[in-house]
């Protein structure tokens, strides 16, 4: 097959490069990597970072999850939905909220799954802040039921791979990152966008993800063990 992607289920950042396939209509294999054990295809993949997920396209690799989404974009443009805008200042607008994403958002998000009382207390609203100010982007948006406008598009995909994780964080927390009454668009978007064909087929099992998070969570909060 002209096309694989090297990643791990539970990865936010290979299911937006498995969403925008699918969104796409492009068969891939999928190769499970094991991050702890890496195989010799994804160190040679991707010598610099050593990370999923790396795209091969007629064995040519294609690494970082935004990067790759663009990549599918370029490189099947033919093929509908159109993932980023044609306009050079509205693609230029789309890139700057994916790295919001990406530079403000998920750290903050990654604070409230790692931390614990006061700390996860300031990432939790850091978080909600964060999700507020893409709550007031959607207000802009004059009823468009996307980031992307009538279509899933680059932000709703960069935003949109983290939902399954960050509501497994929210159960495993006992957090409300995401509030339907603060944040009423944002809440429809979520919905709206999972349930969409091209995403839902890809989206991880609710309880499985939810076990690994769990169990990523202890190893994150117990102290070492005293020598």
């Amino acid at each position: 097959m002209q096309v694989k992607l090297l990643g791990e289920y539970t990865s936010s950042f290979v299911l937006r490069v498995r969403m925008a396939l699918a969104l796409k209509g492009i068969d891939y294999e999928f190769i499970e990597e094991n991050t702890q054990n890496k195989s010799q295809l994804l160190l040679q993949s991707n010598p610099v970072h050593k990370k999923i997920p790396v795209l091969l396209h007629n064995g040519k690799p294609v690494c970082e999850s935004m990067i790759i989404v663009q990549y599918i974009e370029e490189a099947w443009d033919t093929k509908a939905p159109v993932l980023m805008p044609k306009d050079p200042y509205d693609r230029a607008i789309a890139r700057f909220w994916a790295a919001f994403v990406d530079d403000k958002l998920l750290p903050s998000v990654w604070g409230v799954f790692r931390g614990q009382g006061e700390q996860q207390q300031k990432a939790v609203e850091e978080s909600v802040a964060n999700f507020l100010v893409l709550e007031e982007t959607l207000r802009t948006r004059s009823g468009k039921p996307y980031f992307g406008g009538d279509e899933i598009g680059f932000v709703d995909i960069a935003l949109g791979g983290m939902l399954a994780f960050m509501k497994a964080i929210e159960k495993a927390t006992n957090s409300v990152l995401i509030d339907v009454e603060k944040m009423p668009l944002l809440s429809a978007w979520m919905d709206r966008f999972c349930k969409a064909d091209g995403v839902k087929e890809v989206m991880p099992d609710p309880a499985k993800l939810l076990e690994f998070v769990f169990a990523m969570r202890v190893k994150f909060t117990t102290p070492p063990a005293a020598n």
